[in-house]
C-alpha cells in the first residue's frame, strides 16, 4: 500500500513490478498501462524498495503463490481490504485513490498542475490532472489568497 501511494503507480503496475524494472533513481516500466513510461522515484521510495529487496527472490516485487507470478489481483484486493478496515478508512475507498493521493499531495504541497502530471511519467501532463483532489483546507487557503488579492486590486493597492 505505501509503495501504491508514494511511487505514483496504479495497483495493476505495482502489483506486476518486476526487480528488473527497478532501478536506482526510477522504475522503467515496461508494461503500463499506456506501455512503457519511466517513475522517478523520491528517497522513501527508493528505501522502501531497498528494504523490500534485502529479502526478495525471485523477479517479482511482490510475488504471488509459489513465486512464479506476481501477486493475484484477489490477494491484493484483500490485502487492501483488510489493511483499509484495520486502519477506519471509509469502506469506499478504492486502491486505485492512493494513485490519486499522490496527484493531489503534489498540488497541496505546491507542485504546478504540470509536474504533478509528469512525475508519474506520464507523456502529456494533463493526464493526471483529473487525479488530483484537494483537501478542504489547501481550497480554503487558496480562496482567501485570490480573494485578498483580487480585493487589494479593486481598492487600487498594488499586487505582488
Amino acid at each position: 500500500m505505501r509503495l501504491l501511494l508514494l511511487a505514483a503507480c496504479g495497483p495493476g503496475e505495482i502489483r506486476r513490478l518486476r526487480w528488473c524494472e527497478v532501478k536506482p533513481e526510477r522504475l522503467a516500466l515496461i508494461d503500463a498501462k499506456t506501455g512503457p513510461r519511466h517513475v522517478l522515484l523520491g528517497e522513501a521510495t527508493r528505501e522502501l524498495l531497498h528494504g523490500l529487496a534485502e529479502t526478495a527472490s525471485g523477479e517479482w516485487v511482490f510475488p504471488g503463490g509459489k513465486g512464479k507470478r506476481p501477486l493475484s489481483t484477489n490477494d491484493l484486493w484483500a490485502f487492501w481490504t483488510r489493511a483499509r478496515d484495520g486502519a477506519g478508512i471509509v469502506a469506499d475507498a478504492r486502491l486505485h485513490d492512493l494513485w490519486h493521493g499522490h496527484a493531489s499531495r503534489s498540488v497541496m504541497n505546491g507542485e504546478s498542475l504540470h509536474v504533478a502530471g509528469r512525475l508519474p511519467g506520464h507523456r502529456r501532463a494533463t493526464t493526471k490532472n483529473r487525479y488530483v483532489h484537494l483537501d478542504y483546507g489547501t481550497l480554503s487557503r487558496a480562496a482567501e489568497r485570490v480573494a485578498t488579492a483580487l480585493n487589494l486590486k479593486l481598492r487600487g493597492t498594488i499586487v505582488t
